[in-house]
């Protein structure tokens, strides 16, 4: 199978376009990231985990999301690849460059491939949850936002799943963390904005009603649960409910490459 078999038509925007339009378009078409463009050329890839970097220094702290363009968010975390390229060359170059993939032919954009378009390719992958998962790693509803978002980017990851009294009670992802510092720019005064976002706490922002799956979940049916609620990860729950574990696509992706 070849790429193009896989490929959808990218979502795109300018890099002088504002970030809080970013975010509108990401709301609207469910994504979490687009291909930013400067007229024909790609500029790069802005995501949700690069907006909420950026959303969170302190050089942007009073400034309105409004204010701040595309290209100041943007990440170079893309590879191109022509249309013939296989998808067994094209998850390992995903996986190895951390990125989506821009297919081109004769210089054109011919569609691009995201971990999406490789996990509704892989529905056939054998194991179970525990033989993927990773150590998790939680936060408290009671700690502060700007804890929750400094663990994310130190560790590169998108969520976090919020434990009280030993239980998941909800999680906390990139997209909540961008949507939470783009309301904060929108709606509080600028003199108040630090000390509020200071003060803001995980519970406050966390999505509730969290989808997990167990140890023994086949890991066709996390693929199936993952697509079907377009999320990029799940906690992994023992027999005794006990979080043991977390599966993100990009894990997924990790399994692909060693299978071969």
């Amino acid at each position: 199978m070849k790429v193009k078999d896989i490929m959808t038509t990218p979502i795109i925007v300018h890099k002088s376009d504002t970030i809080s339009h970013a975010m509108e378009l990401m709301s609207k078409k469910d994504t979490r990231r687009l291909l930013v463009m400067h007229g024909s050329d790609i500029v790069g890839v802005i995501t949700m985990r690069s907006i909420a970097r950026k959303l969170g220094t302190w050089k942007t702290s009073n400034l309105p999301a409004s204010s701040l363009h595309v290209a100041t968010a943007t990440t170079d975390l893309f590879s191109k690849v022509l249309t013939d390229t296989s998808v067994e060359d094209a998850i390992a170059l995903m996986d190895r460059k951390s990125g989506i993939l821009v297919v081109t032919d004769n210089g054109a954009i011919k569609g691009w491939v995201t971990p999406h378009e490789i996990l509704k390719n892989a529905r056939t992958v054998k194991g179970y949850a525990a033989d993927i998962m990773k150590e998790p790693i939680s936060v408290s509803p009671g700690e502060r936002v700007s804890h929750a978002r400094r663990l994310l980017l130190d560790n590169d990851i998108g969520r976090l799943p919020v434990i009280e009294n030993g239980e998941i009670v909800g999680i906390i992802t990139e997209r909540d963390i961008a949507n939470a510092m783009m309301n904060f720019r929108m709606l509080v005064p600028d003199n108040q904005q630090d000390e509020r976002i200071r003060n803001l706490i995980v519970g406050d922002i966390m999505t509730h009603n969290v989808k997990s799956v167990r140890t023994n979940t086949p890991i066709t049916e996390v693929i199936s649960l993952i697509l079907d609620m377009n999320i990029g990860g799940v906690p992994v729950l023992n027999l005794r409910d006990e979080m043991v574990g977390i599966i993100s696509r990009r894990g997924i992706l990790r399994l692909l490459v060693e299978k071969g």
